[in-house]
């Protein structure tokens, strides 16, 4: 299983970015995928989840309203559209093989919301 996390960077306040998530090694298109976040001293949080079909998706209260999570069966990618960044979306992004439990995760994105 591999997963690859980009579109990570620097972003200011009110502003959006777009992670991606490269899946390969398994059948993507038969498994829930997800997003979670870490901070240092925290604990890794949960984001956001997909179904494999994409008609369930699920966030933290946190994101809800201003994050999108969605996937592209066909190119086996993962995607995660944050709008409207607030200095605390400041953290590591992960994606996740599973989301309820983990079966696997990624390397990290990093994504800082500063002015």
């Amino acid at each position: 299983v591999q997963l690859v996390e980009s579109g990570g960077g620097l972003a200011q306040p009110g502003g959006s970015l777009r992670l991606s998530c490269a899946a390969s090694g398994f059948r993507f298109s038969s498994y829930p995928m997800g997003w979670f976040r870490q901070t240092p001293g925290k604990e890794r949080e949960f984001v956001a989840g997909i179904s494999f079909g994409s008609r369930s998706r699920n966030y933290s209260d946190s994101v809800r309203g201003r994050f999108t999570i969605s996937r592209d069966n066909d190119k086996n990618t993962l995607y995660l559209d944050m709008n409207s960044l607030v200095p605390e979306d400041t953290a590591m992004y992960y994606c996740t093989k599973g989301w309820s439990p983990v079966n696997s995760w990624g390397r990290g994105t990093q994504v800082t919301v500063s002015s």
